[in-house]
């Protein structure tokens, strides 16, 4: 699916959970480096147009001491006016701060990728739609911990929630004006 023109000013990039232990894990369809790749081209493509760009990443609650591969992978190389969330549940927007955040940049469209497709990316996903957002998920900038359930997110989902298209389509869409 092609996506229509989007306003980059207007636009937010979250990143979810690409960090070393989770990068990782075994993934399908594709391997948590692959998507890392991905990912970081898009925030590169984001913040050249003046898009934001949101990393998140997850600590678990009522512990000391975070596993190890807990902090953002350094491929990310989080730049000057790129935000980090933590969060302490599946999704990216509760007690966090993430919508106050996204309003601050008067963002109107979110823009997902990351891993796990039908864990934080889906949730987070729901709950942008929730509070208004367009809400787009580019499909070959995320992986699940197996291909039937990034499958069934991808085709059954996504579709109800926002708007499809893969990483190539997202570019383009910030190009157009």
């Amino acid at each position: 699916m092609t996506i229509p023109t989007l306003d980059p000013r207007r636009t937010a990039l979250i990143l979810i959970d690409l960090m070393p232990r989770i990068v990782a894990l075994d993934t399908a369809p594709l391997s948590g480096p692959a998507v890392l790749k991905r990912c970081v081209a898009l925030a590169e493509a984001t913040r050249a147009v003046g898009g934001l760009v949101v990393h998140v990443r997850v600590e678990r609650p009522n512990v000391t001491v975070q596993p190890a591969g807990s902090e953002l992978a350094p491929e990310l190389d989080p730049q000057p006016g790129d935000v980090e969330i933590i969060k302490h549940t599946v999704g990216a927007f509760h007690r966090t701060g993430l919508d106050d955040v996204l309003r601050s940049h008067e963002i109107e469209t979110v823009v997902l990728g990351g891993i796990a497709t039908n864990f934080g990316v889906e949730s987070t996903g729901r709950v942008a739609d929730e509070h208004g957002y367009r809400t787009i998920y580019v499909t070959d900038a995320m992986t699940g911990l197996d291909a039937h359930a990034h499958d069934f997110a991808v085709s059954y989902i996504f579709p109800r929630f926002g708007e499809t298209c893969t990483g190539t389509e997202y570019v383009a869409a910030l190009g157009r004006r």
